[in-house]
């Protein structure tokens, strides 16, 4: 992995994005890691809280209704981190990682599908996890600025909307699919690229900030994730086509 050059938080307030106090919530039940991760992301200059299990994690982002990144174990008490996640999707929008000890491309793909944003095996490397955790912000941080007067409002293609304020997929008979930032990333940038061949490393880039290593699904289960969404109308089902050995197309037709 590229080691990209140190910034700062409130450095990021000349893209135009308020990162003075970005705040992060850990919830992980061994002490030691806690603590860890909370002393490496204070040197970071972020505002860290620590939660040790699903109960403390609800109370804490109910008290701070600003927490803009959840670091999670899978491996907790009573609830473990994959129920959480998909408790914490039907709540907010947050940008998530998956820092744990399970490392099978099963817990890998279902945390991708549940909506994690990145997924971090243990034991793991402290700079590269300051790194990815900052370009999420980066990124996630960026999508909730104000739209501005120029900016497009919505996407057209194929009888679908995809409207640019709510991140909300409207299918042609009426359904709407909230969709979680990764999805909604990789969509933008079809829709922006049409007919173009996407590889897998400039789409990971543009949903997390993070170059693509071998073996890494990332993409793949979040591309599966759109199709379902397109499924539901059976003449939109290619909208998205798999082109082998390169990387992925928009084939829908822009209004």
């Amino acid at each position: 992995m590229t080691d990209l050059p140190h910034k700062a938080p409130h450095e990021y307030n000349k893209l135009g994005i308020n990162m003075e106090t970005p705040s992060i919530l850990i919830v992980e039940d061994e002490t030691v890691t806690r603590t860890t991760l909370r002393h490496l992301f204070e040197a970071e200059g972020y505002q860290v809280e620590e939660a040790s299990d699903g109960e403390e994690m609800h109370q804490k982002l109910l008290a701070n209704k600003d927490v803009d990144l959840v670091i999670m174990d899978i491996n907790l008490p009573g609830k473990n981190g994959l129920l959480l996640a998909r408790e914490l999707r039907e709540e907010k929008d947050i940008a998530l990682i998956f820092l744990t000890g399970r490392d099978n491309e099963v817990d890998k793909i279902l945390g991708l599908e549940i909506g994690a944003d990145d997924y971090i095996t243990k034991p793991f490397n402290p700079r590269e996890l300051t790194i990815r955790a900052r370009n999420l912000l980066t990124r996630t941080m960026s999508d909730d600025k104000p739209a501005s007067d120029d900016d497009v409002s919505e996407y057209r293609f194929n009888g679908w909307r995809l409207d640019v304020n709510s991140r909300s997929l409207n299918s042609p008979n009426g359904d709407s699919y909230k969709l979680p930032r990764s999805e909604y990333r990789a969509l933008e940038m079809f829709i922006q690229h049409p007919g173009k061949i996407l590889s897998r490393g400039d789409l990971l880039m543009r949903m997390t900030g993070r170059e693509l290593r071998p073996n890494d699904r990332t993409v793949d289960v979040t591309i599966r994730r759109i199709r379902k969404h397109f499924e539901s109308e059976p003449s939109s089902a290619e909208i998205i086509s798999t082109i082998h050995g390169e990387g992925y197309r928009f084939t829908g037709e822009l209004e």
